[in-house]
């Protein structure tokens, strides 16, 4: 549904009045520092806030729907570009790029470019190197009007007009590159989608790959329905920098000026049904269907804010060269590191292989360096290199088998009555569950149902690492699991549990699913479950460290179980 908004007919009004209040402060506003325009750049000794090596000016575009909606940019090119020269553009565009900070006032003295990518801007030198650097608002964002329509038609034509905006530009070469983590990286995956012809390569760290999935889990919400827009919808109204542009004070109030927004915003995520338009808009893996645009994707298996859900999907459906770390993280970015120093990812070369990502697709320059399709950390932490994602050397349906358990809503295991159990036979050997697990279930009852797999040692300790849930249907009911790339050790088992779904506690902060417990006796005949298999033993390593979030995940999700009777063999991945 598009949600967009035309420009407030008050606009004008508002911004006479805006101007005159300015007015006042505008020696205020020139000692602390120059305010960029169209026409007038400010380099970092004009205002500290300008990376160093950069001339900063505003530019405003109409969205791409016709709409009405005005959108805002925030240039940084090269300091000194010579008249009629022309560089690439690296385009980022979202929600945290407003000057006053990207979720908060960010406590600036004066206004000034959003600082959100200038660990990538410092780590890629990225000026020297003859790029541009574009920051766009989309709709209710920063210094662009609308309704703010998170991933949907409205932000789409944004994300459109953004990139033909970026490549016409007469200091552009006409190749434009996107860049982003989070909210940033999901517009980087709409702007693929796209299939514009402006954009030739897109960098996006942790998106969410289908925004239903990470709302709603099959038909149970997860508390992100709230949170999430709640969010979005403090970011669209902060107060935005007493001494910025008129025309950008003017269009920053526009959410305040229309609270339906809001309302609208909030109302769209606790949309229930899957097949509604709403989240087919939004279904990204979906529509990535036979785009081709050079791709580099990182993904944190464990995490918990944008889970690794339609990944593989995305992937699938992505016909383009593709580059990946993918690995046992939390929600990072490739350069982060510690507060010790150690990188959250645990691979060095974040920058290197992206820049020259981008001077590859950007640029026409051949890498100098034979980096991997794939760089992939499984649970062990180690690093191998892969041409591809998943590597599938065997896929295996198991049969499960059946149980009952009491949908109660409260904590299980395997010997509570809310849950059962199933345990396979001790593995012969080191066997890889790779992509993306699938469960199939015949149930008699109305109620939710958990599946959690865990890996268990022969001295019964267990790690649970994958985990979904559902609502049941009036008979089968089959979804997939989060995406896992797990390494089950000869002489272990692998337990899959299967009953209600279990509430957050000390040993699951991050589970945040809102359901509502049938109290019925759930009757489960026939379960199946689909596994990916790789044979690690064929790895080809590459470098990398352990990823510090991993152990951080064990400690959280280990405890003992009593193993169980083996009523299942997980086949090797060479039979």
């Amino acid at each position: 549904m598009n949600r967009s908004r035309a420009v407030a007919p008050g606009a004008a009004v508002l911004v006479v009045a805006l101007a005159g209040a300015l007015a006042g402060s505008a020696a205020a506003a020139e000692s602390a520092g120059a305010v960029a325009t169209a026409d007038n750049p400010v380099t970092h000794e004009e205002n500290d806030r300008v990376p160093a090596g950069a001339a900063w000016t505003q530019h405003y575009f109409p969205s791409s729907d016709g709409s009405g909606v005005e959108l805002h940019a925030d240039v940084l090119l090269p300091a000194g570009l010579a008249p009629g020269e022309k560089v690439p553009v690296i385009l980022s565009a979202g929600s945290y790029f407003g000057h006053s900070g990207e979720m908060d006032g960010g406590g600036w003295k004066q206004t000034g470019p959003s600082d959100r990518f200038n660990d990538f801007i410092e780590g890629t030198d990225l000026f020297n190197r003859g790029y541009a650097f574009v920051m766009v608002d989309v709709r209710g964002y920063g210094g662009s009007t609308g309704c703010l329509d998170f991933a949907g038609p409205g932000e789409q034509a944004d994300i459109k007009a953004a990139i033909d905006w970026a490549g016409s530009r007469p200091w552009s070469t006409g190749a434009v590159g996107m860049y982003g983590k989070s909210y940033d990286a999901i517009t980087g995956l709409i702007g693929n989608n796209l299939d514009q012809d402006a954009l030739k390569a897109v960098v996006a760290q942790e998106p969410m790959w289908d925004l239903y999935r990470n709302m709603h889990s099959n038909g149970v919400p997860r508390t992100t329905i709230v949170n999430v827009p709640n969010t979005y919808n403090k970011i669209a109204t902060l107060p935005q920098m007493p001494d910025d542009d008129p025309r950008y004070l003017a269009n920053a109030k526009y959410e305040e000026a229309h609270p339906e927004c809001l309302l609208e915003n909030s109302a769209g995520y606790q949309t229930g049904d899957p097949q509604s338009g709403y989240w087919k808009d939004r279904d990204l893996a979906e529509h990535a269907k036979g785009t081709d645009t050079p791709l580099f994707v990182t993904q944190g298996f464990l995490e918990w804010n944008t889970e690794a859900e339609a990944v593989q999907e995305y992937l699938d459906n992505h016909q383009g060269p593709e580059r990946g770390w993918l690995g046992q993280w939390d929600h990072k970015r490739g350069n982060d590191r510690t507060p010790d120093g150690r990188l959250e990812m645990g691979r060095e070369g974040w920058f290197e292989e992206t820049i020259s990502f981008y001077d590859q697709y950007l640029k026409g320059t051949e890498p100098t360096v034979d980096y991997p399709n794939f760089a992939i950390q499984d649970s062990t932490g180690t690093w191998r290199a892969q041409d591809t994602w998943p590597v599938v050397k065997r896929s295996a349906t198991i049969p499960l088998g059946g149980g009952s358990y009491v949908d109660d809503g409260a904590e299980g295991g395997p010997t509570a009555e809310n849950t059962f159990t199933t345990w396979s036979q001790p593995l012969e050997k080191d066997t890889r569950l790779t992509g993306t697990p699938r469960i199939s279930l015949n149930t008699v009852g109305r109620g939710n149902t958990m599946i959690q797999l865990y890996d268990v040692a022969p001295d019964g300790t267990a790690v649970m690492f994958d985990e979904q849930v559902a609502v049941l249907g009036s008979d089968t009911t089959a979804f997939d699991l989060k995406s896992t790339d797990w390494t089950l050790k000869a002489g272990h088992h692998l337990a899959v549990g299967i009953g209600t779904v279990q509430p957050s506690g000390a040993n699951a902060p991050f589970r945040d699913w809102i359901d509502t417990p049938s109290r019925e006796t759930i009757e489960v005949d026939g379960a199946q479950l689909e596994l990916v298999l790789d044979d690690p033993v064929d790895d080809t390593a590459t470098d990398g460290d352990r990823a510090p979030y991993l152990d951080i995940y064990l400690l959280l999700n280990t405890k003992k179980l009593p193993i169980g009777a083996p009523s299942f063999t997980v086949p090797t991945s060479n039979r």
